[in-house]
């Protein structure tokens, strides 16, 4: 295909995929639970954190912590004591355990309270087309509360050479703002322009089958190159190539 060619195919599996039918198999539908700015973030958050392996084990685990959240994600961040934290003890999804889980509430607590919260740390350092330094600096507040080193590796560092895929994920839920039902689009701040695509083994095989990725790894490397083909298509919204490759990889077996 001629990148034209390309980009005509692209668009069409994004129309197929970027519906309010796409959020009943998706991690995405957590977030979708809630209406409330802050609960959407943190719930949105907690999802994208824990979005790996078995999807339908992810959404799942990922309705369990809300429930053991009392289905009030901010409140529960907010005002909970060190007791409460008994409570998220039984939960574990892969090697993300109830301590990380606890880590996650008293570092999202410190977020909220002391930094204005998720929206305003990546607002506060963004780049006018990368949100990637904003992510090693989120990384940074997030863990400046006591934790276990163990509980680091879940929130990726781009810094260190990741791709970062759960937490570019969650920007996109966060920012792309159209008219389909899927992302959510409460992050008025920050241009979708800046996002980046969240790289994974399904969108990398495909992209590499697409010409738009020659990197073998999906590192952060990996990333630059997709991001920078993804913009010579839409530049005002290249992250939205995200469900045409996704869809194209999961669904469809590409």
């Amino acid at each position: 295909m001629n990148s034209s060619e390309l980009k005509d195919f692209l668009d069409e599996k994004v129309n197929l995929y970027n519906n309010p039918n796409f959020i009943e198999s998706d991690p995405i539908q957590i977030p979708h639970l809630f209406t409330v700015k802050e609960d959407v973030e943190i719930a949105g958050f907690l999802a994208a954190t824990i979005a790996w392996g078995n999807r339908k084990m992810i959404i799942n685990n990922a309705k369990r912590m809300m429930d053991l959240m009392g289905n009030s994600p901010y409140d529960f961040v907010i005002n909970h004591k060190d007791y409460h934290l008994d409570d998220l003890t039984p939960f574990v999804h892969r090697t993300f355990n109830s301590d990380d889980f606890k880590t996650f509430v008293k570092g999202l607590q410190n977020i909220y309270m002391n930094h204005g919260g998720l929206e305003t740390i990546f607002n506060n350092h963004q780049e006018k087309l990368s949100m990637q330094p904003a992510i090693t600096e989120f990384k940074k507040k997030f863990f400046c509360i006591e934790h276990q080193q163990r509980t680091t590796k879940h929130i990726s560092d781009p810094n260190q050479g990741s791709a970062a895929k759960r937490i570019n994920m969650f920007l996109r839920w966060m920012v792309r703002n159209d008219t389909n039902g899927v992302d959510f689009g409460i992050w008025k701040n920050i241009s979708p322009a800046a996002l980046s695509c969240p790289l994974d083994v399904h969108s990398g095989n495909v992209a590499r089958k697409l010409g738009l990725l020659t990197r073998t790894q999906n590192d952060g490397k990996a990333l630059f190159e997709l991001d920078n083909s993804l913009r010579t298509l839409n530049s005002n919204d290249p992250v939205k190539y995200d469900f045409a490759l996704f869809g194209l990889g999961v669904f469809e077996g590409f």
